[in-house]
């Protein structure tokens, strides 16, 4: 969910808020395996602003697995301690865990954290997140849920993309199309990519009635689609119910253009 960061009254004087939205990253350090390259896969979770570099926040891990023909594998995290943004005291988690490649085929990794309560929107954010990774030319069941209670399930295949590229997703929330939910875009921004405007942090679309959409993928990078959904209310440790934001995400890597291309 977007929110706006440093909503301090100096903010508010000053209006430099920054619009920007959550986003539990979950990257590996490739989306593809080829024959000569190495079976192990390292992968990291982090709860985080991606196009602005932080603040990264707490949460935990409760759930996750990587997932090929049906068959799930265990995910061993180790957690590491990290500034909450650069410079900082204060610490937030990471995890890193290692995955080696048992059979060619495709393999979807995914984290189901524990919710993290939001103090500037009064609300609880769960993102159950999603990567691929594609093995050895075998490019089977990409397109198949794994029965996540808030899932995407991609429609363009989600390896081998090339920047321009139009990503397409179909949204679930309990196994049915989520119709009419926002779906927040937003780049990993590894490059120091500057903004124009506040809004162009974080792009959005819709799904449509049956829980369709797409965007076209404007430069190379790793890409995050989050699709907000209702998951009911949860008591906070004042006694009192906040709604929890029940989200899904996709991450995708798009490559650049050919040289002979561009």
């Amino acid at each position: 969910m977007r929110k706006i960061l440093g909503l301090t009254t100096a903010a508010f004087i000053s209006m430099t808020a920054v619009a920007s939205a959550h986003f539990l990253l979950l990257k590996p350090n490739t989306d593809m395996v080829g024959d000569g390259q190495s079976r192990t896969i390292k992968i990291e979770a982090k709860f985080t602003h991606p196009m602005e570099g932080g603040p990264n926040m707490p949460f935990k891990i409760i759930d996750s697995g990587a997932v090929i023909n049906g068959r799930k594998y265990k995910l061993h995290w180790k957690k590491i301690m990290i500034p909450a943004m650069k410079g900082s005291n204060k610490k937030a988690p990471m995890y890193e865990a290692t995955f080696k490649i048992r059979r060619p085929g495709v393999y979807q990794f995914y984290v189901n954290p524990s919710p993290y309560y939001e103090p500037a929107e009064e609300k609880f954010i769960k993102q159950i997140t999603k990567v691929y990774v594609e093995s050895f030319g075998l490019e089977d069941g990409w397109d198949k849920p794994i029965g996540l209670k808030a899932e995407i399930v991609p429609l363009t295949r989600p390896f081998g993309i090339w920047e321009g590229n139009t990503f397409r997703g179909r949204a679930y929330l309990n196994g049915k199309p989520l119709a009419n939910a926002d779906v927040e875009v937003e780049y990993l921004n590894t490059k120091g990519v500057k903004v124009p405007a506040d809004p162009f942090v974080t792009q959005v679309v819709k799904t449509d009635k049956n829980g369709y959409f797409e965007y076209t993928i404007p430069w190379s990078g790793w890409w995050g689609f989050s699709v907000l959904g209702d998951g009911g209310k949860l008591k906070y440790k004042d006694g009192k119910y906040y709604p929890v934001e029940l989200d899904s995400i996709i991450w995708v890597k798009a490559y650049p253009k050919p040289r002979e291309v561009r």
